[in-house]
């Protein structure tokens, strides 16, 4: 039925090349270092996401006079995941209490206007900002509850005259009913080119989430420019790899990561996610463009011009979500203007930026095949023969974590040897457990990477964090659907909704006690909780805390009555195959041990050097500790938490770069990895380090989030009220609080 999509696959082993809008691009020569990575203007220091700064006030010589120059509190739940700063003239621009956003002066932390969010809270990683030639109109740019909104950058009044009123709805022009899209804002705040400011989405990855187009649209109006098709319509390029109705009905392919520009040349950069559903796809045969793959589109235009897939019919939640790095290497003996990604899969996958040809081959190879009913699992995957990848892909009994007692290493061993473990790209199964190497929360993620444009350099920061997944029949309630009843059966639909992504239909990734302090599991829910987002009350209402404590409390009071009510009323979108039942699985369940350690063997995060001229691996090392084991003096383990989060390189020789739960911040010589000098704060540093100049100073901040896990092994929570941005220096300035 599929035999197009099958003779597509050697298009999917190369590079997909439009060669009209190539024609038209020529070589150029790079804006220097110093015009370019002088500021903090954008996301990620740069439009080209490199995570470097040319200041070198502070460097290798005086890094250890480094003191809090000043402390912002934030004490809400800033988001999902936490926020980059952004710095414009001295001025630096957060998410803070309240969910407000407040302009800050750089030099002291004293605030200059906030402006009240209402309806939601603001885009959680960063913001953009626009101006025109003349200087004279400056926005910034956000988005809360769907819908994009700008402020003035001087005074944080409303622009009025964008959108409709001031919003841009992003739930409309998806093909989609607007009415039936839930998320859809991204965390990640975009990219400025030119008059345009591009987007990706956050759409869900459940069956009947929309897809994640790709737009552009005007900074002035509001009107979108461009739309990329993700999920391909008729008549589209890579239609043929998905059934022909899947356009109807898969969603994802979105880049909810980070987008990467080279502007001089009008190319961005987009590392896809993986389409719906992510760990079964019997609705959608076929090798899935454009699931997975690093996109290069015209940015003005919205137009392919190359494709590289990086990992075919995904069934693993492998979506690449790290920025796209480019950099100028020397390849045999040449200047060559590269495009750098980092994937979840663990390897490291490097292009030339213009015509999409891999610097070293990548092979396709023969992976293990699915045996889920219905499931067509693709025969090979791509394997670059170079660089060495930076994670590990097998979990042997070898690979079993020694710092646990006998009982729970046979445990451990056990699980290991029983679930269905044949290292990388091994498919999920209904027949018992699968172990996912490096998993979706291994890899690389959000934030993970920098490069230094001046030597060709990239690091990365690696997580050796394996997956453990158990394939259901059971779907998932929607909440909506219990909107009476008892407490515990409205909370069985409130953990349906939004808990049952990572803790499974049976809870079996959640303990709690029989009798829950609702006060301290609402702190739980505030916070975030590891791995565990933040609920802010728009998501969970103080009442639904409340149910949600109930069901927890006496889960089968809860299920009973709900679970025949509605089930059928919950069906998920999208029609199904004939005769086909839906398959759920449980992601994001890292496979932790009684005592919350990893079951892997540490470390369970490093900081790779990779030199990019010849692609070898200079240095690597261990970053992080995990407290438990830190206090018996091992402290080679490598942070044991999944925060993504990533380093900032510097030209002072220096990588910078926070780690949790042990709540340190690090100054790292960018040569050998060595420590220079390193601090603890009283929360955990997360997200992406901002370095900017103010007043004559170089300053670097850090938001630093408050965990409300228990106390255990792996973690070391923050104290209460010491949430928010810690700013530092190598002059103390006037220490504030608000």
């Amino acid at each position: 039925m599929y035999k197009k999509a099958v003779r597509f696959l050697s298009l999917l082993c190369s590079i997909v090349v439009v060669t009209s809008s190539i024609s038209t691009i020529n070589t150029i020569s790079a804006k220097s270092h110093k015009e370019t990575y002088s500021n903090w203007s954008d996301y990620g220091g740069s439009a080209d996401s490199m995570q470097y700064s040319a200041i070198k006030q502070i460097n290798k010589s005086n890094v250890g006079q480094l003191k809090l120059a000043w402390f912002m509190p934030a004490p809400g739940p800033v988001g999902r995941f936490s926020f980059n700063p952004l710095v414009v003239d001295g001025v630096m621009y957060v998410v803070g209490k309240d969910m407000g956003i407040y302009a800050l002066d750089g030099e002291t932390g004293k605030q200059i206007w906030v402006h009240e969010v209402k309806g939601g809270q603001p885009t959680n990683r960063g913001f953009n900002w626009w101006s025109s030639k003349d200087g004279r109109d400056r926005r910034l740019i956000f988005a809360v509850d769907g819908y994009m909104q700008e402020l003035d950058l001087k005074t944080g009044l409303p622009i009025e005259s964008f959108g409709d009123h001031g919003k841009v709805n992003l739930r409309e022009g998806l093909g989609r009913d607007p009415a039936s899209i839930g998320e859809i804002q991204n965390g990640t705040p975009g990219r400025v080119f030119d008059n345009l400011i591009i987007l990706g989405s956050a759409p869900g990855e459940m069956y009947g989430s929309p897809p994640g187009d790709l737009r552009a649209y005007d900074v002035l109006t509001g009107n979108i420019v461009w739309t990329f098709h993700t999920v391909p319509h008729p008549g589209e390029f890579g239609y043929d790899t998905m059934p022909p109705d899947a356009w109807k009905y898969v969603g994802g392919n979105n880049t909810w990561g980070e987008i990467s520009i080279d502007e001089e040349r009008g190319i961005a950069y987009f590392p896809l996610g993986s389409p719906t559903y992510d760990l079964y796809g019997a609705d959608r045969k076929g090798a899935d463009l454009f699931g997975d793959c690093l996109l290069a589109l015209d940015a003005r235009t919205g137009k392919r011009l190359w494709h590289f897939q990086l990992v075919h019919h995904d069934l693993w939640d492998y979506d690449p979500t790290a920025a796209p790095k480019l950099l100028t290497v020397r390849h045999d003996g040449t200047m060559t203007d590269v495009v750098a990604l980092a994937g979840k899969t663990g390897f490291l996958y490097v292009f030339d930026r213009v015509t999409g040809k891999p610097l070293w081959p990548i092979e396709e190879r023969a992976v293990p095949k699915s045996d889920m009913p219905d499931e067509e699992s693709w025969p090979t995957q791509p394997f670059p023969t170079a660089p060495q990848p930076f994670a590990r892909q097998q979990f042997t009994v070898k690979d079993i974590n020694p710092y646990l007692d006998s009982i729970e290493k046979e445990r451990i061993h056990d699980l290991v040897t029983n679930a269905r473990n044949e290292g990388i790209f091994t498919p999920v199964t209904d027949k018992g457990n699968q172990i996912s190497v490096p998993g979706e929360f291994g890899g690389v993620n959000q934030g993970s990477t920098a490069a230094d444009p001046s030597t060709g350099m990239m690091y990365v920061k690696a997580y050796d964090l394996p997956t453990i997944h158990a394939m259901t029949k059971t779907p998932p309630i929607k909440a909506k659907s219990v909107t009476g009843g008892t407490p515990e059966q409205r909370g069985y639909g409130l953990y349906t909704k939004n808990c049952i992504g990572c803790h499974g239909p049976n809870r079996e990734r959640i303990t709690f006690p029989k009798q829950i302090d609702v006060n301290r599991f609402t702190t739980v829910l505030r916070s975030g909780n590891g791995e565990m987002p933040a609920f802010s009350e728009t998501t969970l209402k103080p009442e639904d805390v409340t149910f949600l404590a109930a069901y927890l409390t006496d889960p089968v009071a809860g299920e009973a009555a709900a679970v025949a009510s509605v089930r059928k009323a919950s069906a998920p979108a999208g029609p199904a195959p004939e005769g086909q039942t839906r398959y759920y699985g449980p992601f994001g369940n890292i496979f932790r041990t009684n005592n919350g350690l990893p079951a892997f063997s540490p470390p369970w995060s490093s900081i790779v050097a990779y030199d990019l001229n010849d692609g070898s691996i200079k240095w690597r090392r261990p970053i992080g500790t995990t407290p438990g084991l830190a206090e018996k003096g091992i402290t080679d383990t490598g942070s044991s938490l999944a925060i993504r989060n990533g380093p900032v390189v510097t030209a002072g020789g220096l990588i910078i770069i926070g780690t949790g739960p042990d709540r340190m911040v690090h100054a790292l010589d960018k040569d050998t990895g060595r420590t220079l000098w390193e601090t603890e704060l009283d929360a955990n540093p997360d997200g992406i380090p901002a370095i900017y100049e103010a007043g004559g100073n170089e300053y670097i901040a850090f938001y630093a989030s408050v965990d409300g896990k228990p106390q255990s092994v792996s973690y070391k929570p923050g104290k209460a009220g010491t949430q928010g941005y810690y700013v530092f220096s190598l002059s103390r300035a006037p220490s504030t609080s608000h």
